[in-house]
This record gives C-alpha cells, sequence and structure tokens, in this order.
C-alpha cells in the first residue's frame, strides 16, 4: 500500500499556479480516505516563501535552487524522486500542463510506478485508488485501478475544484537536499503574449461562439449581449481559424482554459476539444439548432433553438431587466 501522496508543485515566475492547488484538494480527500500523509514539493529558486500557501498539505519539502525554475522534465523528474523517497510516497500527483509536461513518464519510467495521464477523476473504492483517464481526446474514458494504490498520475487541469486546495493551516516545512541534474537543454526566455486585448481567463462572464454564428458580421450581436452582461466575447477554433477573433479570444485544447460563472455556448457544437477549455464553468448555458450536440451533455441548461433568433432577445430582455 501507498504510504503517503506527493503533490509536486506548479510554481511559475515566483506564483503558484491553479493546478497545485487542484492537486493538493485532491491529495487531501485521498489522502484522509486512505489516513496516509499529504507531502507537497516544493522546487525552484527563492521559492521557500510560498511554503505557508500550501497549508492543505502535512508538510512541504523545499528544494531551493534557481536552476529548478523553468527547468527541464529530466531535472523536476529528479528531485520528484528524491521528494517521494524522503516522505516514502507511493502516490504522485503531478500536473498535466505545458509546464509539466514530461515529469511524470521519466519518472514512472526511472521508478517502475505506473503512470496514468490525464486524469479527470480520482477515488477510493473499497480501499483502492481508482483513476479515470481522458482518452482520444475525451472520447474514451478509461478506470484504471492501481495495484497497493502505488502509481504516478497526471491531473487534467480543471478537473478538479482549486479551492478545496487553498488552505490557512500553517503546514510543516522542511528543506531537501536534493541533486539537481544538469540539464541538457536551457530555458532561454519568456515571450508574452502582446497586451491590448480582453483576457478572457479573467472574465466572469463569458459569451463564446461557434459555427452558429454563420458570420463576422453576426458577431455584432454577440458583442452587444456580452456588453449587456457585463462580459466579453471569446469563441471555438472555427471561428478563431476564419480570423474573425484574435487567437486570444479561443477557448479549448488549443486556446485558453477559462473558468466563468457563466459561460453561454452559443451555436457550438461541443466537441472534446472545445469542452477541455470550458468545462470548469460553474454555469454552462448552451444554444444550438442540434438536439444531439454534444455541447447539451455537459450544460446546466439548453435551448434547440437558432442563436441567430435568441441572442437579440437575450440582448433585450438582460437591458430591460437591468433599467
Amino acid at each position: 500500500m501507498s504510504n503517503g501522496i506527493l503533490v509536486l508543485v506548479e510554481q511559475v515566475k515566483g506564483e503558484i499556479s491553479e493546478i497545485t492547488y487542484e492537486m493538493l484538494g485532491l491529495g487531501r480527500r485521498l489522502a484522509d480516505e486512505l489516513k496516509v500523509p499529504l507531502t507537497a514539493a516544493l522546487t525552484g529558486g527563492g521559492v521557500a516563501g510560498l511554503a505557508g500557501q500550501l497549508g492543505a498539505a502535512d508538510k512541504v519539502l523545499v528544494v531551493d535552487s534557481p536552476a529548478l525554475n523553468m527547468a527541464p522534465a529530466a531535472t523536476l523528474a529528479g528531485v520528484a524522486g528524491a521528494a517521494a523517497a524522503q516522505c516514502q510516497a507511493g502516490l504522485v500527483l503531478v500536473g498535466g500542463t505545458n509546464v509539466s509536461l514530461g515529469i511524470g513518464t521519466i519518472l514512472s519510467l526511472r521508478t517502475g510506478l505506473p503512470y496514468v495521464n490525464f486524469c479527470k477523476a480520482v477515488k477510493v473504492e473499497n480501499g483502492a485508488v481508482v483513476a479515470t483517464s481522458l482518452l482520444c481526446g475525451g472520447k474514451i474514458l478509461s478506470d484504471v485501478k492501481l495495484a497497493e494504490n502505488r502509481g504516478i498520475l497526471s491531473i487534467y487541469p480543471g478537473a478538479f475544484p482549486a479551492e478545496a486546495g487553498k488552505s490557512d493551516k500553517s503546514p510543516t516545512v522542511e528543506t531537501l537536499a536534493a541533486p539537481v541534474e544538469a540539464p541538457a537543454v536551457e530555458f532561454a526566455k519568456f515571450i508574452e503574449p502582446e497586451t491590448g486585448d480582453v483576457d478572457i481567463t479573467k472574465q466572469d462572464i463569458l459569451v463564446a461562439v461557434g459555427r452558429g454564428i454563420q458570420s463576422q458580421d453576426n458577431l455584432a450581436l454577440a458583442e452587444e449581449l456580452a456588453q449587456a452582461l457585463g462580459g466579453a466575447v471569446c469563441a471555438s477554433r472555427p471561428v478563431i481559424d476564419q480570423n474573425w477573433l484574435p487567437l486570444s479570444r479561443q477557448v479549448g485544447k488549443s486556446g485558453m482554459s477559462v473558468k466563468p460563472r457563466l459561460y453561454l455556448a452559443l451555436g457550438i457544437s461541443g466537441a472534446p476539444e472545445h469542452w477541455e477549455g470550458m468545462q470548469g464553468s460553474r454555469l454552462i448555458i448552451s444554444i444550438n439548432t442540434d438536439p444531439k450536440a454534444p455541447i447539451f451533455e455537459g450544460s446546466h441548461y439548453g435551448a434547440c433553438a437558432d442563436v441567430l433568433d435568441v441572442i437579440p432577445a437575450l440582448t433585450e430582455k438582460v437591458r430591460a431587466r437591468k433599467a
């Protein structure tokens, strides 16, 4: 059986990434159910001050080295292995993000622990850890039972509530003198996107448009609705590919991941690639002419109608209500 659970903390430019809190919330739940300790491994240069933000863990192991800031996967896998050995963790949680890409597979190869990618759900069933993995872009779900509750899980971003991993408790903090491998490649620099456009990841209300909007001229209808609601317009990939909106407005696997309070999906079919970027929305309302559109399966409310008929009527109702 697993002697403990380790969360590999993801931090970028001195800030804890949201995926870390998702993993801590999940790890806390699993640790309580299995009655094992939860440890967080915090890596990077000058990161010790961030340990206080990881109160959901029982203990934080700090590996302070500038060489670990945006280090390649092999280097971070070596530190993760040392941390797992230090706290005798048999179950390791790694973020399924671009920053942590490759760490889990290398760690699996070195430790012999099984690796499960794209974990959308994890539960304890009759004392056994069972992870649900997304396959083929989400078209297939596979339940994987971990032998002796030992393995490495890559956690799918947005699949778990981040709030569950935030705590004002003070964890025990220890310094770990783990060896840091010389990287085969080095991180050069961040290339920041141009500023000036709306950051859809920080919006509480999003009006998302897809093929059903039909033409670029009809985007004005969505903009009016977004303005009435106090939100912003975003889109699925087909709209972006036609250059009707900038890439910064794209939601989905190849775009942005968003978690607004309200997500209005207008004329969007709901392909897995799009669903991946908006599944964390608190309230999803979808409108599509196809009653069998996949978007309806995950929506809280839906209407089978033409968006070009619904948008003006909805805008009028919102304005009237505000007045």
